[in-house]
């Protein structure tokens, strides 16, 4: 799944439990969380299996159940400590729903090939065709076919009631950004 997929994953699922569990959009930093979350295990597994040949592909350490229990745990208990429970359930959100929708849809039918990822490294991983980073894995394996076209009807989607829930996390990455093109005065 592209990125922009994932992302629409993530944000579809976590507005539709805000909405119901506290019936308001999501606020502002978990929805960056939710972002960093659902980019996480590409973030990781394809620059470390694909630019550095560092893992033996591009789904495996990010990707795996082992990890993410490891990741729960940890984001958990930094939650905890930083009064942050909020945050540390849409990371987590983020993440878990990457995990999910990586998962081929032929398991609905009983074929759990493709599945071996979550796994790793209890499961050896069917072997990947070479690739040169990450921009030779783009424009080697990914076309714009029906399934490419679905995930960016979803991004569409999600977009639309990113908008409608009052754009959560843009005004943050905004005064971000204005902080680091801001240039500092000779006072400080």
């Amino acid at each position: 799944m592209w990125p922009w997929g994932h992302l629409a994953v993530a944000y579809l699922l976590y507005t539709a439990y805000t909405h119901y569990q506290y019936d308001r959009p999501p606020l502002s930093l978990p929805a960056i969380a939710l972002a960093i979350g659902s980019q996480l295990p590409d973030l990781i597994d394809k620059p470390l299996a694909w630019t550095f040949d560092v893992l033996p592909g591009g789904r495996t350490l990010g990707h795996s159940l082992l990890f993410a229990a490891v990741l729960v745990l940890a984001v958990y208990a930094l939650a905890i400590r930083f009064d942050a429970r909020g945050v540390g359930v849409a990371f987590v959100v983020g993440h878990l729903s990457h995990l999910l929708a990586d998962v081929p849809p032929s398991v609905l039918t009983g074929d759990l090939s493709g599945t071996e990822f979550l796994l790793w490294p209890l499961v050896e991983q069917p072997p990947e065709d070479p690739v040169d980073g990450v921009l030779d894995a783009i424009l080697t394996y990914y076309a714009m076919g029906p399934y490419e076209l679905f995930q960016f009807g979803l991004f569409v989607l999600a977009a639309v009631v990113w908008y409608r829930d009052g754009a959560p996390g843009l005004g943050y990455v905004r005064v971000l950004f204005e902080r680091g093109r801001r240039v500092p005065s000779r006072d400080e």
